[in-house]
Order: C-alpha cells, then structure tokens, then sequence
C-alpha cells in the first residue's frame, strides 16, 4: 500500500503542475490580447464589380478591413473583385438571393429596376464626386425608397460629372449626330436626345467595343480613362459637364445576414460606412484630376464647349429630365427631383 502511495505521488504532481501551467499560461495570452478566444469569425463575401486595381475597390477592401479591425476579427469579409462572384448587372439580385453576403455594383445597369433613384444620374450638372455622393446618400436616407427594401444599404457613392470621350474630336451637337456612344442607365436618354446611337453595356466591356469599333465613343467620368485604361483607345474628350450626370453606385446587404449579425458588431459598421462615404467621394475627384493629367500626357485633347453650345447641349437633354417627372407611377418624383436639384446647388456652394 505504501508504495502504491508513492508510487502516485509523483503522478498526481505531475498532473496538478500540468495543469497549473496550462491554465496560467492561457490566462496570460488572453490578457495580452494574442490569442483568439476560438471563436470563429463571421465570413460574408463582398461582390464587387470594380477590378482589384480600380481606387473604388481598394477603397473597399479598406472598408473591410477597418471593420475587421475594429471587430477584433469577429468578422471577416472574403473579397471577390471584377465581377467575378456576380457580374455588375447581377450584383443585387445576387445579394438578394444569397448569392453573396455584400455587392457593390451600378443602379444603372438594372434599367428600371430603381425607378425613383433614376433621379440621381439625370443630367442635373454635377460639380464633382463628392458632391454627387453626398446628394445621393441625402436622398437615400430621406425618402427610403421602397425598391430598396429587399436589402441592407450601407452606403451609396457617386463619380464626378460624366463626359463625353470620342475616337475623333468633336465641337459641336451636330456632330454627334448618327455615333454610337456607348451608355448606360438614364445616360442612354441623354446620348439619345444629343442625336447619337445608344449602345448600353458596362465598363468592362467598354475597352474593346471603342478598341474595335462597336462605339464612337463613351459617356463617362474622367477616371475610367485611366482607372479601366480606355483613354488608350479614344482621341479627345468633350468637357460636357454643362450636362454633368453621375452613376449612383450601391453598397448593399444580404437582409437576413445583416438581420443574424451581433448589435455590436452592426454599429461598428454603421460608423464605418458614414467615414467612408466621404473617401470614396473624394476619391473620384482625385481620379479625375489624375486621369486628366494622364490622357494630356498621351495628346489627347480636351474640347471646351462654347456657352452658346452649352445652351444647346442643355436644352437638347431637358426632355430627360421632364420624362422622369411626367411619369405617373405614385412615386413622388417632382418632390425628389427638386430635393436633389436643391441639394446639389447647396453642396457645390460648399465644395467650392
């Protein structure tokens, strides 16, 4: 008996400085912060359609990090840039469908699809990005339009004022007459009634369509010359900003995913989302002083309209801008057509 005792005794010790150690040793990485609590983080996917070396999807990813910061890692966001999840004019479907957690895409490019939030890519003379962005949010948060209702929005942003970029230099509205210009959304109305041929597709297939010849040219912000490469392929740009559109872009979640998601963990990303609209407006206006100093550096040239042909280029789209007032659907489009025509004058007093 008295040797199974001591026999047992080094064991039990054995055990006891086993766990001591153990237990000390988790207490004090925990402290530290340096080890997990083995809790697994919330993956959700983010489909975006701006390639991984576009601003706008850096600035995304930023976006995702700071959240995954700021939550200790509860949360991680898996990355899917170009597309390449859901292609741009499928993004918010898919994210209604589960398809993925998070999307990033145009309005625009579901043609009637946002009814109401056509108003923000009208041709209304936009000043700039962070301008357009800001109007867009206003409008969003103001009248909670019910085709958004299906999702989460985080935030919306909007690029600067849209131009025209052309394979030839034009001066003049009567030289637009019978070209293909490619557009998208409400922009396809504008190149209409500027007397071009409307040719719709997205910007990722806008490169080589102006490469081959499919269009004569493009309606779109300054950046995507030098952010999708396509000043490589056109020879002047029209400074119509008199006419100065934007393209509305969404921020958006899965409903269900957003609905499971920790309080806490909603109000960091609600606090991200407010810092990053801001980024993301400036953004497109540092891109588009990048893009012009880009497309100079090739020769390209940059045509200034008269004010007389600015008249002319005004007064040819305001049929676009009565047509979304004239639609008679219930929704209340004059009320948010004078909101955002206001707001846009108000924030470029400011801006300036």
């Amino acid at each position: 008996m008295k040797r199974k005792i001591l026999f047992l005794f080094p064991l039990l010790s054995l055990l006891v400085f086993l766990f001591v150690s153990c237990g000390g040793s988790q207490q004090d990485t925990t402290a530290k912060g340096s080890v997990s609590t083995g809790e697994k983080p919330i993956e959700l996917t983010y489909s975006i359609f701006f390639p991984a070396t576009h601003t706008q999807y850096k600035l995304a990813e930023s976006w995702a990090k700071e959240i995954e910061k700021r939550t200790n890692g509860k949360v991680k966001f898996i990355m899917y840039p170009g597309g390449s999840l859901t292609k741009a004019e499928q993004c918010f479907e898919g994210v209604i469908n589960g398809v993925s957690d998070l999307g990033m895409s145009c309005f625009a490019y579901t043609r009637g699809r946002f009814p109401l939030l056509e108003v923000l890519d009208l041709p209304l003379g936009y000043p700039n990005g962070k301008v357009a962005t800001r109007v867009a949010m206003d409008i969003i948060k103001k009248y909670q339009p019910a085709e958004l209702k299906d999702v989460q929005v985080l935030y919306v942003h909007a690029h600067g004022p849209g131009v025209l970029a052309c394979k030839k230099p034009v001066q003049t509205i009567d030289e637009l007459k019978g070209m293909k210009i490619r557009a998208t959304g409400l922009c396809t109305k504008v190149a209409e009634k500027l007397g071009t041929q409307p040719v719709g597709m997205t910007q990722s297939e806008t490169y080589e369509s102006l490469q081959k010849g499919v269009v004569d040219g493009t309606f779109c912000p300054l950046e995507t010359l030098q952010g999708w490469k396509q000043g490589e392929v056109i020879e002047a740009v029209v400074d119509s900003r008199c006419i100065g559109y934007t393209t509305a872009m969404f921020v958006v979640m899965n409903k269900t995913k957003w609905q499971q998601l920790p309080q806490e963990i909603k109000d960091v990303i609600l606090k991200v989302n407010e810092e990053w609209v801001d980024k993301h407006g400036q953004a497109w206006d540092d891109d588009d002083n990048n893009a012009r100093q880009y497309i100079e550096g090739m020769g390209k040239k940059i045509i200034s309209l008269s004010p007389e042909e600015q008249e002319r280029w005004k007064n040819a789209v305001q049929p676009v801008i009565q047509d979304y007032v004239s639609v008679n659907d219930g929704l209340p489009r004059a009320e948010v057509l004078a909101d955002t025509q206001k707001r846009i004058q108000e924030l470029s007093q400011i801006s300036q």
